[in-house]
């Protein structure tokens, strides 16, 4: 059986358990407490050197690291992966988007606000980031106002930028003004096998 490594307010783990659950996959899930440093004691770092999650473990002992990787590795020969080149390829531009012009301006930001104390000097950061996360939610807007999914029907490039888009209101991002990508959360949240990101 496949063992999760977790923390579940990370919406990058939450991709993860998102994909198992719309797969029907049975797994177990280790919860690790990162902010009491959980995920940098040895025995976690011999499972992956960077010390994050999620982490995956599969059926033979191997260790996946990296979200939008394990979220490719499980989906591959899935409908959650389109069958074309040209489709694959689309899903991962915005798996590399998520990574490089989404999460660090809406993650981050959410991290600052839920989790580190109100004198904390990464407030600063807090506005550029915000700023910067809303010229992501431009981005994505301009394209499901003609489109009702990322790339093609519902696949790994929704359910990667979804995880943190829908709490994006935690991130001191207002979603308002982006009526497509609202509509678009929506569906998602309705498609079969959804389960929340916290219980």
């Amino acid at each position: 059986m496949l063992t999760l490594y977790d923390y579940l307010d990370s919406g990058n783990g939450y991709k993860v358990r998102l994909l198992l659950a719309q797969l029907g996959t049975p797994y177990k899930l280790v919860e690790l407490d990162i902010m009491q440093g959980a995920t940098r004691t040895p025995e976690f770092l011999a499972k992956n050197p960077n010390g994050r999650i999620p982490t995956l473990e599969l059926e033979d002992g191997t260790f996946l690291a990296e979200s939008n990787a394990i979220v490719w590795y499980l989906a591959e020969g899935t409908r959650f992966v389109p069958a074309d080149r040209l489709g694959r390829a689309k899903a991962l531009q915005w798996m590399f988007f998520e990574q490089y012009s989404h999460e660090p301006y809406v993650a981050t930001p959410r991290f600052i606000l839920r989790h580190l104390p109100a004198d904390s000097a990464r407030r600063t950061e807090l506005a550029t980031r915000q700023a910067q996360g809303r010229a992501a939610f431009g981005v994505m807007e301009a394209h499901l106002a003609k489109h009702d999914f990322l790339a093609g029907n519902y696949s790994v490039a929704d359910i990667v930028l979804y995880a943190y888009s829908h709490r994006a209101d935690e991130a001191g991002i207002d979603l308002t003004p982006f009526l497509a990508v609202r509509a678009w959360l929506a569906r998602v949240a309705a498609q079969p096998g959804h389960v929340p990101m916290l219980p």
